[in-house]
Order: C-alpha cells, then sequence, then structure tokens
C-alpha cells in the first residue's frame, strides 16, 4: 500500500483431497447474519506476469465474519500469493473478491483502504520518521491531501497504539527499533486505518517468541474486541490452531481443506501437505512434529 507521501506499506498442483462448497461450506464461517464484515474470494485465478501458470487456479475463500481465518501451508503454496489477490495488491486474473457485497476492484484506492487493512511482508518508511508520524500515515484514507489531522484522527491513533502497546516508543525514530518493535509499529499504523477488515501476510515471521506472541495476542483482540474481521498468513501450525477460529489449508495453489483448526488440523493433512509426520491431540488442540517426510 502506498499513501499520498509515497510511504509504501507493501508455488502449483492440483490436490486430490475432498474441498468443502464455497456457498455454503458445510455450515461454516458463511453466516451473513454473524457480527463482523463479510469477506470473500470467489474462483480467483491469482499469477505473476513473468510465470508461466497462475499461483492460485480457480479457488474460492470466505474468511469468517468478525473472526480470525489463519491461511497455512508449506514454502511456496501460494499462501501470500492468495492474500495479496485479497487485498487488490496483485492484479485478479479471473474471479472477484467481496466485501460485505462489494466487489473490491470496483472501489477507489482510498474507499479500499477505508475498508481492508493491510500488513504486508515488506514495509518501508524513513529511518529517521518517529512511531507516531508513521502511525500518522494510517490515517490517510480518511484526510484529504492538505488536511491535517482531527481530533478523531488522533483518537483513532491513541486507540491503535494503545492496542500495539507501543505508547513507550511514541516519540522514537523507527530506525532505532528493533525488528519486532517495527512490526508492531507497523500494526498500529494498520490498525489507525480503522477498517473493518484486516489483512496480516506473515506477522510473525523473524520475530523472536516474545514478539510473536504479542502480534498474536492483538490479533485475538481485535477479534474479541472489535468483532474486526481477520486474515492472517502463518506458517507456524501450532500458532493457527491456537490463535484462528478457521484454517485455510494451501497446498501447491489449491485449498487442500478449510474450517476450524479442530477439524482440519489432522495427522492426515499434516503427512500430505507439510510432509511432517505428526501426532495430534485434543483438549487442548496440541500438534507435535515429529519427523520430516522424505520424498
Amino acid at each position: 500500500m502506498s499513501d499520498d507521501t509515497g510511504l509504501e506499506t507493501t508455488e502449483p498442483h492440483e490436490s486430490d483431497a475432498p474441498r468443502k462448497d464455497p456457498d455454503t461450506g458445510d455450515g461454516r464461517a458463511t453466516d451473513e447474519a454473524a457480527s463482523g464484515t463479510t469477506f470473500r474470494g470467489e474462483d480467483l485465478v491469482v499469477g505473476y506476469p513473468t510465470a508461466p501458470e497462475p499461483v492460485v487456479d480457480g479457488e474460492s475463500v470466505i474468511a469468517a465474519p468478525g473472526e480470525v481465518t489463519a491461511l497455512v501451508g508449506p514454502n511456496g503454496s501460494g499462501k501470500s500469493t492468495l492474500l495479496k489477490g485479497l487485498a487488490d495488491q496483485i492484479g485478479l486474473d479471473a474471479g472477484r473478491v467481496l466485501v460485505d457485497g462489494d466487489e473490491v476492484r470496483s472501489l477507489g484506492a482510498k474507499e479500499l483502504a477505508r475498508r481492508v487493512g493491510l500488513l504486508s511482508q515488506e514495509n518501508v518508511s524513513p529511518e529517521s520518521i518517529t512511531v507516531e508520524k508513521l502511525v500518522a500515515h494510517g490515517r490517510y484514507p480518511h484526510r484529504g491531501f492538505f488536511d491535517g489531522l482531527t481530533g478523531a484522527d488522533r483518537e483513532a491513533m491513541a486507540r491503535a497504539i494503545d492496542m500495539a502497546g507501543v505508547d513507550h516508543l511514541r516519540e522514537r525514530e523507527v530506525g532505532s527499533l528493533s525488528g519486532g518493535q517495527k512490526q508492531l509499529v507497523w500494526i498500529a499504523m494498520v490498525l489507525a486505518q480503522e477498517t473493518d477488515v484486516v489483512l496480516l501476510d506473515e506477522p510473525t515471521t523473524f520475530l523472536d517468541l516474545h514478539h510473536q506472541l504479542q502480534v498474536m495476542d492483538i490479533v485475538e483482540r481485535l477479534r474479541d474486541e472489535s468483532e474486526k474481521t481477520g486474515v492472517v498468513v502463518l506458517h507456524d501450525v501450532e500458532q493457527a490452531a491456537r490463535f484462528a477460529d478457521y484454517i485455510v489449508a494451501l497446498d501447491d495453489g489449491s485449498v487442500y481443506d478449510w474450517g476450524p483448526p479442530r477439524e482440519v488440523l489432522t495427522e492426515e493433512l499434516l503427512a500430505d501437505v507439510f510432509a511432517v509426520d505428526a501426532t495430534v491431540s485434543h483438549d487442548p488442540l496440541r500438534v507435535t512434529p515429529r519427523r520430516a517426510i522424505e520424498d
């Protein structure tokens, strides 16, 4: 995502596994009456101009309204590509993305940014910018180019900074922060947009355990306190099991399975999708990897 100041925030085979009907979902994640914003992709074909074949070819996904949906899968499975397609960061070759029934590509850039927030894997800002000023960029969809910050803007920023737990960093320059601190600040900027849908692309990758848990706690609070619809790309299956309400498991660009973690995270799936021999126990749900399965 790029605002008016130039700040930038910015894998396939057909699985034979059974799939749920995206229009009924066997009763999962599709209740239009549920609180929260409905966000879905239908028959999505997503790829890159330099690739001969699409990464994601004809898949449909539904983000449960007011809940957290995790996209999981091994490297190259198409998780981030799918998220970028949902966020209109990559043009779709076919299909459509809907937010509360409105097609995303019909929305202007600012209107989309008022409704869908995205934390990319790669985020760039001047090293000398302060945390508070970076978070203020999250308010750009709500302001004109020459407009100053309003009282409503500052209140939104305060809420975002508080939820991200970075108030003590408010006056610090971003370049002086650790990797984990920077990630929390970028999340605060996305939260300041105050969108109903929040998309996070691998928000815990390369973070130490402390900051990983901080990030996932924020995701949990977003759902519990504000009923936002969240979609998060995760490498850690155990994090997905613990924090997500629904899981979409991707295998080589295809949706292998989706639904509540207890139903999706099976020993068979871990072997087929992740090539890992693991045990899955319940109450609480726990995944214990034992060994890699060799090709």
